[in-house]
């Protein structure tokens, strides 16, 4: 693979409503430092620097978020970091990215890779060995996807199936992909576990242009029209109005649906580095080295009897426990969350509650 001639893409449009009440609408998970001093779209970006020219990284965000995005990463061009006019999940995303890559490069079969923006991966050398290896199978028409192999059940993940191996001149090995399952129960994901074919689909994807401009076309036509009409508009000068009109016409679709579980020309690429989705709070414990008694701190804290906890907040204001365990404490400046860690994942159920009530539309 050319480095020159990568495109990478970063989806950064999601609020992360499960790391409310840092994660709001007017500050979404990509900008917040999680893990490390870096913000997650920093993380991201630095990362792609290895398989991609600054020139060829585009971003993909809310069109509020724009602004943060243009400030924090100011050697990125400015026209790379984009903002759709309504979230519609990954598949008209794409589509855009897709319209944007095929007008801006000057090649008739540019690659183009998929990154979402909140993943951790902390060895970039294995990280970019993959993506190039990739690069190359997307080259000759294929649609690739990176798969690790699953270290435990987890119900969190999606899983990819995977066939025969397919003959590669490189290190990473290859495989026909043969199907996708997501989010299974825990008694499926023990069985895939003990199966052995199965790998957790990481949702980075890699294609040639073309060869996605083809699957829209048999799976999804309604997203090669947009992603024609998109194309045009980059060098007539309407781009904003012609994105607001095609974004209109489109339903809610995601790139699996509309054409990852319907192609035969998939391939799973293995991957043996480290990989965290940083999905909600307990992802932390994954990624910070706990403190005594099993606790995860960000921020000033003081207790006593208090163990396996998540608590965040800041060096200006002091958190103190006693007699706790097996909690989740974030305090903001307006907010205090206090939850059982095994009930992080009803904070979207939280906020819905929330959302019905005006007085609480600003703590949103």
């Amino acid at each position: 693979m050319d480095r020159n001639n990568f495109y990478a893409v970063v989806m950064a449009g999601g609020k992360g409503e499960r790391f409310w009440p840092q994660s709001r609408t007017s500050n979404p998970k990509p900008l917040l430092r999680l893990v490390g001093d870096l913000t997650l779209i920093e993380q991201t970006v630095e990362r792609l620097r290895s398989v991609a020219l600054p020139e060829n990284i585009f971003i993909i965000t809310n069109r509020d978020y724009v602004p943060p995005m243009k400030s924090l990463l100011s050697d990125i061009p400015q026209e790379n970091i984009i903002g759709e006019p309504v979230g519609k999940d990954t598949a008209p995303c794409i589509a855009m990215a897709a319209a944007v890559v095929s007008a801006r490069s000057a090649l008739k079969n540019p690659v183009m890779g998929i990154f979402p923006a909140d993943h951790v991966i902390k060895d970039v050398e294995a990280f970019a060995k993959v993506i190039k290896d990739s690069a190359d199978f997307a080259e000759k028409g294929k649609i690739v996807t990176i798969g690790l192999n699953p270290t435990y059940p987890s119900t969190g993940y999606g899983y990819i199936r995977c066939g025969n191996n397919l003959p590669a001149n490189s290190e990473t090995r290859f495989y026909k992909g043969l199907g996708f399952t997501e989010k299974p129960d825990h008694e499926t994901a023990r069985n895939f576990l003990a199966d052995g074919s199965y790998k957790w689909n990481l949702g980075i994807f890699l294609w040639s242009v073309p060869t996605l401009m083809d699957a829209f076309k048999k799976f999804a036509p309604e997203l090669e029209a947009a992603a024609e009409n998109i194309k045009k508009s980059v060098k007539t000068g309407k781009f904003d109005e012609t994105v607001e009109t095609e974004y209109s016409k489109l339903e809610r679709n995601s790139i699996d649906y509309a054409v990852m579980e319907k192609i035969t020309n998939l391939v799973v690429a293995e991957c043996s580095f480290s990989w965290d989705d940083v999905g909600s709070w307990t992802a932390l414990k994954n990624q910070i080295r706990p403190s005594e008694n099993n606790n995860i701190v960000r921020g000033l804290h003081s207790g006593l009897n208090t163990s396996d906890c998540i608590i965040v907040g800041d060096n200006n204001h002091l958190i103190s426990t006693i007699d706790v365990d097996d909690m989740i404490i974030v305090h903001t400046d307006d907010v205090t969350l206090v939850c059982r860690t095994h009930s992080a994942q009803r904070l979207k159920e939280l906020l819905k509650q929330m959302s019905s009530d005006p007085k609480f539309a600003k703590y949103l």
